[in-house]
């Protein structure tokens, strides 16, 4: 079980079922040259106050670009995507930065650690930043990490430094924590450990998830899932129960 001492447990039905941020009709095309690829065709999403979000696709079937749209690092060529009564599309690239300074985290599939910090060093350069963030030994406690804040990343496991990576996304204490292929550079057993931390990040904080993988076994921990080809949802499952990491054969 994670220990978060000062973090405040968001369980209340009403407040679970907010919809937090919300898309609607969210198309994106990129022009390269003489060729127009269209990554996105019209994608509705809800994302609801503590939801585990999984979405589901191939690779080239859109994922990253929602997640990217939806975290504030691309825009959508049309359509609409508000945070709460924030109208994201309508945002400067300042206000976007903002928007992901103040709100967002996020995870990817490497883990991005300046290889000259400590654990506990390279977690600090978010809070340095951050308007409330938590101490970097309390997020690297909250990830399994407590005993490991001094070491460097080539000291540590592949898992280790993923762990490292949500630590610092979420010592900001972000609303919206999204996570892009985070199991993808991981082997089965190490890829189950660190879905393990995002599930308690999420079941015990309350921050809204979005974990986006093409292996389909992992749609079983969410509380909906949404399958994507070819840039549109083709099929969402709410699931009345969450499985557990441990349940899962991949």
């Amino acid at each position: 079980m994670l220990h978060k001492p000062d973090i405040e447990v968001m369980k209340d039905r009403t407040q679970a079922e907010e919809v937090v941020l919300r898309g609607r009709q969210l198309t994106k095309i990129y022009d390269m040259g003489e060729v127009r690829v269209q990554a996105l065709k019209q994608v509705d999403i809800d994302l609801h106050t503590g939801e585990l979000l999984i979405l589901l696709g191939a690779s080239g079937s859109g994922k990253s670009t929602l997640l990217n749209i939806i975290g504030g690092l691309d825009v959508p060529s049309s359509g609409t995507l508000s945070y709460l009564d924030l109208q994201l599309e309508t945002l400067d690239t300042d206000g976007l930065t903002e928007y992901r300074r103040r709100h967002v985290g996020f995870v990817f599939q490497f883990y991005n650690l300046i290889p000259s910090l400590t654990a506990r060093e390279n977690v600090a350069l978010v809070t340095d930043i951050a308007s409330d963030p938590m101490p970097a030994s309390l997020a690297l406690e909250l990830v399994g990490l407590s005993e490991r804040l001094d070491h460097f990343p080539a000291q540590l496991s592949g898992g280790e430094q993923q762990r490292v990576a949500i630590a610092r996304a979420i010592a900001k204490r972000p609303d919206i924590l999204l996570c892009d292929e985070p199991t993808g550079a991981l082997d089965s057993e190490t890829g189950k450990r660190v879905l393990a931390v995002l599930e308690q990040v999420n079941r015990e904080t309350g921050t809204t998830t979005a974990i986006i993988t093409h292996n389909a076994t992992i749609g079983a921990l969410g509380d909906t899932v949404l399958h994507m080809s070819s840039g549109e949802i083709v099929d969402r499952i709410s699931n009345e129960t969450r499985a557990s990491v441990e349940s899962l054969d991949w």
